[in-house]
Formats: structure tokens, sequence, C-alpha cells
């Protein structure tokens, strides 16, 4: 078939570009406070979740990892965010975000840490969120809780680069 223009599936399929997924719970308590969990492989706090194995549907990939993480079997509710992020440097692809209604927890007794990733949970208050989140996650979790009282599910715009925004005007012609 050289030279007609066709490829096999197999060979197409891996000219694709790649999107890496990613999955976390949202999970409050009675009072409103966020369950956030501390990676021992980074500075700042995040939702309980992460990376889905290749082929994995993003909710599996939650209650998978809310499971490895923190000994909870918590089946995910409704999709309540879905972001984007933009790859960054070499070798790195974008993230599909997808954040899902962990539901609530009285506590934190159950709560069995995965001491190879996390180092520490704890509920925090809307309002102190910023204080422990990098900016990205601090997007997500509050478009999180904005789903949550609304019943809508957010797809967060993304945030154009400067660099990228005018390569885009500039080959728009604007």
């Amino acid at each position: 078939m050289a030279g007609t223009g066709f490829v096999d599936a197999e060979t197409w399929y891996a000219s694709l570009p790649g999107v890496v997924a990613a999955a976390g719970a949202l999970i409050t308590d009675p009072a409103g406070r966020v369950l956030l969990v501390k990676p021992n492989y980074r500075d700042l706090w995040s939702l309980p979740g992460g990376i889905c194995e290749f082929g994995e549907q993003p909710q599996d990939g939650c209650r998978r990892e809310v499971e490895e993480e923190l000994g909870l079997g918590i089946p995910p509710g409704r999709c309540l965010v879905v972001d984007w992020t933009q790859p960054h440097g070499t070798d790195v692809r974008p993230v599909m975000h997808f954040i899902f209604d962990g539901g609530s927890l009285s506590d934190g007794g159950d709560i069995v840490l995965q001491a190879e990733e996390l180092d520490a949970f704890r509920f925090t208050a809307p309002h102190e969120l910023e204080t422990h989140l990098p900016s990205s996650g601090l997007r997500r979790v509050t478009g999180a809780l904005r789903a949550l009282s609304s019943g809508m599910t957010i797809f967060l715009p993304h945030e154009v680069s400067a660099s990228r925004a005018s390569r885009v005007s500039t080959s728009s012609g604007q």
C-alpha cells in the first residue's frame, strides 16, 4: 500500500498525540471543609487522586487512587470539573484533569494513608485553600466547589500562555 496514502490502524494510532488523564475526588466534611492530602514528593497539597492507568476510565482511576491513597472504597459521584494542563518543557504531555464528587466524611478516622506517597491529610476550609494548593489545583478545587453547589459540571477555561497567544494571533492574521 506504499504511496496510496493509507496506513494500517496501528501506525495511525501511534501517530496520534498522547494525553495523560488524571482523576481526583472532592471529599468534604459536614462543615464544608475540603479533604486535602500532602504528597511527600511535592511542596504543596492536593486532592486525593492521581494519574489514570493506560485505558482506565477517569471515574475508575479516581476510585482506585482514592482507595490506594486513603484506604477508602468510595465510589466517585458525578464529574464536577474537567480541566486541561498545557504541556511544559520537553517530553511532557498535556493532562486532562477530572474531579469527581467524593461525597462527605464525618471525620478522617477511617483514613489509612499510603505511606509511600503521602505524609498527611487535613480538612481545609475553603477560604484557606489558597495557602495549601498550587494555583492550578486551587482553580480546580474552587471550580469543583462551585459545581457541587450548582449541580453543573464545570469545564475550566484554558489559560493561554503569552507566547502561545502571540503565535495564535500571528498565525490567524490578527
